[in-house]
């Protein structure tokens, strides 16, 4: 049997200075002392065997208020969540940090993608980090005063004062939102040219949303771009801290708003690894389902858009009312539409229907043509294959750096899809093909998530030719609470009723990592537990962030033009950014 990762990691570096953490999901967790932690993290991404080649997620904890501390934190705690493709592991490093506002090394040298991260745990805790480019404020308003997700920063707004904008303060804040180029390291003239500064954003239609960002151009030449992200920063992580566990189901569905379901079952699969919850095959099934549902319901909106952003203006009528369809099943099964917040704590909150089979066998019958319609209006369309094709590409190993998943990451040869290299949610039992392109550009891009919702149709056929019999949720008593009828008989199951309906489960303590391949790449939550009825730690990754601050090093030396394909062949969703 080949040595774990920890103790390859003990006797590269020396026995002593680890510490190996037993977590519920079972991810290889190891205590780092901070002096070792830029070595370390080297190590595994460069040096060791199957090297831990994607910095999947980076974040931090304030350990201060936690009932139980593991031995050898400090008042904050780095985590750092590696992936290895080789492997197929993640791994889990965390450091220790003390003092009431601390500074740890950067690693924007070993991935670009911590650039981002690293400036979100400064925006949200006032970590520093020694050697970062430029460590600003991201989600958060420059002028912000505090770090949000530090345990005395308030929850709610009725935990502060009345707000008031006072004239001097509309002037800071408008003040603050001028773009003063030489503060990001970036020139107003070269040796032969001015470049010219343009806004784009966040009013304009070609960034989907409340999106600003700042060109640097050389005539129509991009040769620098700055994205300005936080317009929809609602604090999903701090919400998630103050809800119990079951309450802030709905709040996820806001997240991807147009992946639905998805991000119930992202926040649900780390919720019941932490309790030790089984889910019956039913439920599983059902789950499934409705996520390859939304799955096809999010790749409309993005098809119809993206070819509306590159000049088609038929597409985008026919695809939203496709998109209808599909939205038809959902409010039949869930009673919602974009927002069902159907998922539960161990299964769904109802069975199916009557009649749920015939609505998605019609569908089945009817979408396959109308996929083919479409093929010939824009993927085989001379005018979209030109805005496309050859733009904005990169690599497999650049993408792999940037953290890009999902079908960024399949369009560059990768053929990697969580559903089937580590499925979950009984995905294993299902037939499918990975789609995936070659050349890494806008056109692959598209066509890889084309061929997705074929897959999709073939995951609903399967569910619907094969839903098991059975429960439609656990019997789990954190899951279910005791039937009603039982109430009467004796006094602990009426409490165990009257606690589990009022406050919520309580989750036991520990910690916890969940990853889907949602409809725009990984999506994961890492959930930290004290035993309450509260979640002490929610951590959001979602994969828009990731590929938005990989604009920039994609986009130079294209036109302004060819940004619109670039973020338009992305697929983000700006409250997937922001969070």
């Amino acid at each position: 049997m080949p040595p774990s990762i920890f103790q390859t990691l003990c006797s590269r570096f020396g026995e002593n200075i680890f510490h190996e953490q037993l977590t519920r999901d079972e991810t290889p967790t190891v205590w780092t002392p901070q002096g070792k932690l830029v070595a370390v993290l080297e190590y595994l991404r460069s040096e060791a065997e199957q090297p831990y080649r994607m910095l999947y997620d980076l974040t931090a904890i304030d350990e201060r208020a936690l009932k139980s501390q593991y031995n050898g934190t400090g008042d904050f705690t780095l985590v750092y969540h590696l992936f290895s493709f080789e492997r197929n592991a993640f791994i889990r490093i965390k450091t220790a940090l003390r003092g009431e506002y601390p500074t740890a090394p950067s690693i924007t040298d070993l991935w670009p993608s911590a650039n981002w991260y690293e400036r979100e745990v400064y925006d949200m805790f006032g970590i520093r980090f020694e050697g970062h480019p430029l460590l600003k404020r991201i989600l958060m308003p420059v002028t912000w005063e505090g770090y949000p997700l530090r345990k005395e920063h308030p929850a709610r707004a009725t935990e502060m004062g009345p707000f008031r904008l006072f004239d001097e303060k509309e002037d800071r804040e408008q003040q603050a939102l001028q773009f003063k180029p030489e503060e990001w390291g970036l020139q107003r003239h070269s040796d032969d040219a001015d470049f010219m500064f343009l806004n784009i954003g966040p009013q304009h239609p070609g960034t989907h949303g409340v999106l600003r960002i700042i060109l640097q151009l050389d005539g129509e030449d991009i040769v620098d771009a700055v994205p300005d992200i936080g317009f929809h920063h609602r604090g999903a992580e701090k919400m998630g801290e103050r809800q119990s566990w079951h309450t802030y189901i709905p709040y996820t569905d806001r997240i991807d708003y147009l992946g639905g379901v998805n991000n119930n079952l992202a926040y649900l699969l780390a919720v019941e690894k932490l309790a030790g919850i089984g889910v019956p095959e039913r439920a599983e099934v059902i789950r499934v389902m409705l996520c390859e549902l939304f799955r096809i319901a999010s790749h409309l909106v993005w098809y119809g858009t993206f070819a509306q952003d590159v000049g088609q203006l038929s597409p985008v009528f026919y695809m939203f009312t496709d998109r209808e369809r599909v939205f038809e099943i959902i409010e039949a099964v869930c009673g919602g539409r974009m927002h069902p917040n159907w998922f539960r704590i161990g299964g769904v909150a109802q069975d199916l229907p009557n009649g749920w089979d015939k609505l998605v066998r019609d569908f089945l019958n009817y979408f396959p043509k109308k996929l083919k319609e479409y093929d010939k209006m824009v993927m085989r369309n001379g005018l979209f294959k030109a805005r496309t094709v050859g733009i904005g590409v990169f690599t497999q190993e650049e993408a792999i750096d940037w953290g890009v998943t999902g079908p960024g990451l399949r369009a560059c040869g990768m053929e990697w899809d969580m559903r089937k290299k580590r499925p979950y949610s009984g995905y294993q039992h299902f037939e499918f093909d990975i789609p995936v392109a070659q050349n890494g550009d806008c056109y692959d891009r598209a066509a890889v998530r084309v061929n997705e919702m074929w897959q999709s149709l073939r995951i609903i056929e399967q569910c619907l030719n094969n839903m098991p019999a059975g429960s439609y949720k656990s019997d789990h008593p954190l899951a279910t609470p005791p039937l009603k009828q039982f109430t009467m008989q004796d006094i602990e199951t009426l409490i165990h009723h009257f606690l589990n309906v009022s406050w919520g489960p309580v989750i036991p303590g520990g910690e916890a990592m969940s990853c889907i391949e949602a409809t725009k790449g990984w999506n994961g939550y890492y959930l930290t537990s004290d035993g309450n009825t509260s979640p002490y730690r929610v951590r959001v990754r979602t994969p828009s962030f990731a590929h938005m601050q990989m604009v920039p090093y994609i986009s130079r030396g294209y036109t302004v033009a060819d940004l619109l394909s670039i973020l338009g062949a992305m697929d983000y969703v700006l409250a997937d950014i922001d969070r």
